[in-house]
């Protein structure tokens, strides 16, 4: 179990974009969701509906964050991570390998 556990929808969403490097309109093109809607859960205005994150985890690009998203768990060995970002249940020296790819 993790110390530090991020509640919060819209940093998690924050997250996953920003450990993409990517853009509030560039996730919102990917994912076929309204950018200001996006901009809205990102920001904490409204919360992610179920079919908004069935939109937002479709494309492959986002699908190993499922896991982290929804439960706050991650298997690696199943493809299922957290963001580069989040540094969840993790110290400074585990963190080296985060340049590795997946999948």
């Amino acid at each position: 179990m993790s110390n530090t556990q991020i509640t919060s929808q819209a940093e998690k969403l924050a997250l996953i974009r920003e450990s993409e490097r990517m853009t509030r309109k560039q996730v919102a093109e990917l994912t076929g969701i309204n950018y200001n809607t996006y901009a809205g859960y990102e920001q904490g205005k409204v919360k992610m509906s179920f079919d908004a994150g069935m939109k937002f985890f479709k494309p492959e690009r986002f699908r190993k964050y499922r896991d982290w998203f929804m439960f706050d768990e991650t298997d690696p060995a199943g493809g299922q991570i957290a963001p580069a970002l989040a540094h969840i249940g993790q110290d400074s020296t585990t963190l080296h390998h985060s340049d590795q790819k997946t999948g």
